[in-house]
Order: C-alpha cells, then sequence, then structure tokens
C-alpha cells in the first residue's frame, strides 16, 4: 500500500491561498460587474450583484480568519 504524502504547514498554507484567492476574485468580479449595472442603469440587479460580492468577501475574510485560529 502507498503512503500518503504529509504536507508541511507552508504547503497547506499555499494550497489554501490557491484556493480561496479564487472567491477573492469571484467576489470583486461581482463587486465591479455589480457597479457596472447601477453605472448603466439597472440599479436593482446592480446592487444584488454588489451585495453578492460583498457576501463573497465576507465569507473569505471569515474562513481566512478561522484558518488563523486554527494554526495558533
Amino acid at each position: 500500500m502507498a503512503k500518503k504524502r504529509v504536507l508541511t504547514e507552508n504547503e497547506e498554507f499555499q494550497i489554501m491561498k490557491l484556493v480561496l484567492d479564487k472567491f477573492l476574485w469571484i467576489g470583486t468580479f461581482f463587486l465591479g460587474f455589480g457597479l457596472f449595472q447601477v453605472v448603466m442603469g439597472s440599479l436593482r440587479t446592480g446592487l444584488w450583484l454588489i451585495a453578492t460580492g460583498g457576501a463573497l468577501m465576507l465569507v473569505f475574510a471569515w474562513v481566512i480568519i478561522k484558518q488563523f485560529e486554527l494554526v495558533r
């Protein structure tokens, strides 16, 4: 049976950064596209997209804080 590789703390952190970075980009996209929608005249749709982007950013921040608390 093959032995499983154990990751170092640095390797785990680098993988976590890669995954969570995608949430950051998605949240930024929603914020930017929502702002574009507001400027183009669709206020309700734009505000929903901005709220969605903000929620993604809050989830991102929460996950980062939890991960750092687990490391300590």
